[in-house]
């Protein structure tokens, strides 16, 4: 954290680390419309990098980024959080956000719900609000189901309208190789599309179980994600992404979120940049990441800027 000379503004840059769902379920609807949720989320070392200054005077939001897919108004989800932070606490200070831009958009990874949740995590920090993580959880829910889960970003059973996060063991080692083909989809348009009485729930609980033993072998056995079928017939190139995958030698592949990013896990690094190689001629945006932990495996969640 960097502070002004004379106190005139602070400034502090937060990693938002990309999320993967490892399990998707979704059990029922809520009378208001929203989702119940049964999930196992981890991230991944694939980051954004959000710059939050607040320039000690009355003033408006400002949210500025280095991509040219993204809105820099209420309608980007780290405006959101900054602007709902300062209404439930009152503050009026002048903000400035920056945004570098290295998850996907429109991807299913959480991208956007992760750089709202570094908002809340900096200015929290910036304004020495003192807000443990379950209240910052609780805030976030309020952006997005994944925000809560985001604010964390720990290999995390997820529950609920998403605020219900049960902490995991770390993943045994593997490597995951992302690759998002050049669609977007709008989780809003998949989400309508659930058709409950023909949904098959996924067994969260058997990947649960698998995680905490450290079982390689049945973590892959449990990977599942049931928006995958509904997806897959609006843009076929998830289900051949997946197919690609598992040829080239990935343990198994799924989708991520509402897609389209498909994810492949292999035991060894070699294996993992084998199937990016693999897919590289057919699919720009490829990556060979780990599982990570917000607060363990970064030194620190900040950084001076």
């Amino acid at each position: 954290m960097f502070r002004g000379s004379g106190g005139d503004f602070t400034e502090t840059l937060e990693k938002a680390p990309a999320k993967l769902n490892l399990s998707l379920d979704t059990p029922f609807h809520h009378h208001d419309g929203s989702e119940e949720w049964d999930m196992v989320l981890t991230s991944v070392d694939l980051a954004d990098y959000v710059a939050v200054k607040t320039l000690g005077r009355n003033g408006r939001i400002k949210v500025t980024t280095d991509s040219g897919f993204l809105p820099n108004d209420h309608r980007n989800l780290a405006y959101q959080a900054a602007h709902l932070l300062a209404t439930t606490y009152g503050r009026k200070e002048a903000m400035n956000i920056h945004i570098e831009k290295h998850i996907p958009v429109a991807a299913g990874m959480g991208g956007g719900s992760s750089d709202a949740a570094a908002v809340l995590r900096a200015l929290n920090r910036l304004w020495e609000l003192n807000l443990d993580q379950a209240t910052l959880c609780q805030l976030g829910l309020q952006i997005d189901a994944d925000v809560p889960y985001c604010v964390c970003s720990q290999t995390a059973h997820v529950t609920g309208r998403g605020e219900i996060i049960t902490q995991l063991p770390k993943l045994p080692p593997m490597w995951v190789v992302i690759a998002k083909p050049k669609i977007s989809v709008s989780t809003p348009s998949i989400l309508r599309r659930i058709n409950y009485a023909e949904v098959q729930h996924a067994d969260t609980q058997a990947l649960v179980a698998a995680i905490q033993r450290g079982d390689y072998d049945e973590i892959c056995d449990s990977v599942e994600n049931v928006l995958t079928p509904i997806t897959s017939r609006l843009y076929p190139t998830v289900n051949h992404l997946k197919e690609q995958m598992v040829r080239f030698g990935a343990d198994v592949a799924e989708m991520s979120g509402t897609g389209p990013t498909v994810f492949g896990i292999c035991r060894k690094q070699s294996r993992a940049q084998h199937v990016a190689n693999g897919l590289s001629g057919f699919c720009r945006e490829v990556h060979v990441v780990r599982p990570v932990s917000l607060h363990t495996d970064f030194v620190q969640s900040s950084a001076s800027v």
